[in-house]
């Protein structure tokens, strides 16, 4: 049985009956929404739904959790913490390892808009500890009992209690493969490579030795959509013109006819940065990232790394995700119009089978300061790729414009000649 839901106005679905149930258990759907199933006459309340209650004891519950996890050590009781790219757990104090747990299951996406109802009406999900930085705004989450220690955005200290939350629990984790070490020194190999940078900054890169671990948060969206467009297609032809001299060239000009249409085009993957702490220019040049290796989330990746709870909403990332398909949209319409040039004057799209993955993606992250200004600078902890804030010398840019400026008086003085 396939049932569709009216919840607002807007019409949701169809659920199979085990999906149903679900969604009541945790908190989704009400029993009083209203609910249409084939051969039903009308809609009716979702709990005079036939065969609703049926085996409703052993419908599934949703798995809370509360808090971060801990992972004492065997030897010496102190918390093991995750090492990059071996799968490992190792004890900082002890030099004991143990292998991670091999991950169960799939990475599997969420319906879209059976989530988004779950958040809006309150849906309890993992609990997390935060404490927002007082200068950076950052949200950094805590391990348990902590009270006090860096910031990982700006390097601020803080001592304060930390405030609760309910967000979603990731489904999903890259974790890191680049070691702390191997981070040091793809950042210092591009300080070597920036042009116009201050001599001293290259020697001060040397002495940079504090690399923090974060996982930062991501939304990935898949969508079908559908356009509607009106538009007009461009057809080029020539004609000989002559000027005043009587010479003759061809010139290019269009004849316009109108153009509608509908375009199908189907998104994976569509990569939101779920947060606005570090500047999304830099997070997103941090791509790509090897997403086809997500392993299903576990807290034993996250032991020994801090990470940040997503400020951008499911609701704000989709909308996100819209603006990354509009590239990608407008091509499609414009290879199905055709000719020889195209101009597209309205576009309405449709998106249909909306899923997402809430993500956890690792990089290094570090502040460094020059010359009284504080840099910040990102590591991809997968690829080393490395993107950040740097400074310029004057100096060298004035030099290379003053020898410009010098070359070109030089050839014209001798052009004149």
């Amino acid at each position: 049985m396939q049932i569709t839901i009216n919840r607002g106005g807007e019409n949701h679905g169809p659920y199979a009956l085990e999906q149903i149930r679900e969604l009541l258990a945790n908190g989704t759907l009400q029993e009083a929404d209203l609910a249409h199933y084939e051969g039903a006459a009308d809609w009716l309340p979702l709990k005079d739904v036939p065969g609703l209650n049926e085996n409703a004891a052993t419908a599934p519950a949703v798995e809370e959790k509360s808090g971060p996890s801990t992972f004492p050590c065997t030897g010496c009781g102190g918390d093991l913490v995750f090492s990059p790219g071996a799968a490992k757990m190792k004890c900082p104090y002890c030099g004991a390892e143990v292998d991670c747990p091999a991950p169960t299951g799939d990475v599997l996406e969420h319906d879209f808009e059976s989530q988004l109802a779950a958040l809006e009406t309150g849906a309890t999900t993992t609990e997390v500890a935060e404490v927002n930085c007082e200068a950076c705004g950052a949200n950094n989450q805590l391990d348990v009992n902590q009270t006090s220690g860096e910031c990982a955005f700006c390097g601020t200290p803080f001592v304060q209690q930390p405030q609760t939350a309910n967000v979603l629990c990731p489904q999903a984790v890259l974790p890191f493969a680049v070691t702390r070490e191997e981070g040091l020194g793809h950042f210092r190999e591009w300080i070597n490579g920036l042009w116009f940078a201050p001599n001293k900054l290259k020697q001060f890169a040397r002495d940079i030795s504090k690399l923090k671990g974060l996982y930062i948060p991501h939304w990935t969206f898949d969508s079908d959509t559908t356009t509607d467009y009106m538009g007009q297609r461009g057809v080029a032809y020539y004609v000989t013109v002559s000027d005043s001299k009587g010479n003759t060239r061809q010139e290019r000009r269009i004849n316009w006819y109108p153009a509608a249409g509908r375009v199908y085009l189907a998104f994976d993957d569509i990569l939101i940065p779920a947060s606005d702490t570090l500047p999304r220019k830099y997070v997103d040049e941090l791509e790509p990232w090897d997403l086809p290796e997500l392993t299903p989330y576990a807290d034993e990746y996250l032991s020994g790394f801090q990470s940040e709870s997503y400020t951008t909403d499911l609701r704000a990332g989709f909308n996100l995700a819209k603006d990354k398909m509009v590239p990608d949209i407008d091509q499609k319409i414009r290879w199905d119009i055709g000719g020889d040039e195209q101009r597209i004057h309205s576009k309405t799209t449709y998106y249909q089978n909306i899923s997402f993955k809430y993500i956890l993606l690792p990089v290094w992250i570090s502040a460094y300061r020059f010359k009284d200004r504080n840099f910040q600078f990102l590591v991809n902890a997968r690829t080393g790729e490395v993107q950040g804030e740097r400074p310029y010398s004057w100096v060298k840019i004035t030099l290379l414009v003053l020898f410009i400026l010098a070359l070109i008086g030089t050839i014209v003085y001798f052009a004149n000649q």
